[in-house]
């Protein structure tokens, strides 16, 4: 019994690592796709910068974050540090995050340093009036084993999970928050 558990593992282990490298040669070497999420706010582009770039509120809307602390003094901007203790599915790991642009009151991306790679982008722009703010996040979070099958999986999960931090993000920034 115990044999047979051995090689259906091993079998499952080359058929996912082929299906990884099929991925990635699709992919021309490039890393997985981002996940994008968007959300009109009906609020002033200053107003909701404010809120998406106070990283220690963050987990107000950003329902898998439980907690986040600064590594570098303030002023938050472009090389700030800072890392986050994040829980997806029971799984729970430890974020190091490096600010790699910040182009107030427009856009704030980061660099994942840990486990999960990967780059993540918050682009806002003014809405037709200047009344709403339309907000764009891409994020790319990269698996540390079998990247692009790893990303193919999640996708559809942490796609559902962005949006609905951005519904959380939009019923905070218009309730005051």
């Amino acid at each position: 019994m115990i044999g047979r558990l051995l090689r259906l593992g091993a079998v499952a282990a080359g058929t996912a690592t082929v299906a990884d490298r099929w991925l990635a040669s699709r992919a021309g070497g490039t890393a997985p796709r981002p996940i994008e999420s968007i959300v009109v706010i009906d609020a002033p582009l200053d107003r909701v910068w404010d809120v998406v770039t106070k990283i220690e509120d963050q987990p107000r809307w950003m329902h898998e974050m439980k907690a986040v602390r600064l590594l570098t003094p303030p002023p938050v901007g472009l090389g700030t540090r800072a890392e986050a203790d994040i829980r997806v599915l029971g799984i729970a790991v430890t974020d190091p995050v490096t600010i790699t642009a910040w182009e107030p009151p427009r856009v704030f991306s980061i660099r994942h340093d840990g486990t999960f790679g990967g780059e993540a982008t918050i682009a806002l722009e003014p809405g037709a009036d200047g009344t709403t703010t339309i907000v764009r996040w891409s994020e790319n979070p990269i698996p540390p084993v079998l990247p692009h099958l790893g990303s193919l999986v999640q996708r559809p999960i942490l796609a559902a999970i962005f949006q609905e931090d951005l519904h959380r993000l939009r019923r905070l920034v218009e309730q005051g928050g």
